[in-house]
């Protein structure tokens, strides 16, 4: 079993040694690279002004995280909701940097650059030359964007959860195919179109005969049963 946590931030602006700072987080929680349901999600003061200018990217208003508690406040839920998890972001070393910059302004540990991994160098290593932000992939796969009118932290980690499922090749749960009765049963996760997902469920006579086409490779290593 494998986790990582693919994650977003919303900031105040574009560099955070000039004081820009993150104002919303969102973190989604991925076992064998598909979301589990677990989430992480703060809006926060960034105790300073949100510009006009980067209110038109993300909606946020100084009046929506007035009250909301400070980075340092959520910052140790933050940590442990990560854990030792692999980081999974869409142009992740801008959600790297800002971070990095919150963590350090507390004394905590910055993000290890080994945990990265970044979405955005996925798409543009098997989409070269093409747009690739994540408006852009979720057009070029078929996910649903009507909820995504401003930038949003939590939507984007799931609208971005869907993405990374593609841009890794339509990973499947179950693939071990691990036989724990004469009939196992394998959860495959497909993807059929827009923000939809099911479990499909093979019948006992489809299971057989999988079985008997397997037989006939010579030493399948994926036999089941």
């Amino acid at each position: 079993m494998t986790r990582r946590v693919l994650f977003d931030t919303e900031t105040t602006g574009l560099d955070p040694a000039l004081g820009d700072r993150v104002l919303e987080v969102a973190a989604v929680e991925l076992i064998n690279d598909l979301p589990t349901g677990q989430h992480f999600h703060a809006l926060i003061d960034p105790e300073r002004d949100i510009p006009e200018e980067v209110t038109r990217i993300h909606g946020f208003t100084s009046a929506h995280v007035a009250g909301m508690p400070k980075f340092a406040e959520i910052a140790p839920k933050l940590v442990e909701f990560f854990g030792d998890a692999e980081l999974i972001a869409h142009n992740a070393p801008f959600d790297f940097r800002f971070l990095d910059a919150e963590f350090a302004r507390l004394g905590l540990a910055t993000l290890a650059p080994e945990r990265m991994i970044d979405t955005l160098v996925l798409a543009k290593t098997r989409f070269p030359g093409m747009p690739n932000s994540l408006d852009a992939l979720c057009r070029r796969f078929a996910i649903d964007l009507t909820q995504r009118t401003t930038h949003n932290a939590l939507l984007d980690c799931r609208l971005l959860a869907e993405v990374y499922v593609e841009l890794t090749g339509g990973r499947q749960r179950g693939l071990g195919l691990a036989a724990e009765t004469a009939t196992a049963q394998v959860a495959v996760y497909v993807h059929a179109g827009p923000r939809s997902g099911r479990m499909v469920v093979p019948s006992v006579a489809e299971l057989a005969a999988h079985q008997a086409m397997v037989a006939r490779l010579k030493d399948p290593v994926w036999l089941v049963g």
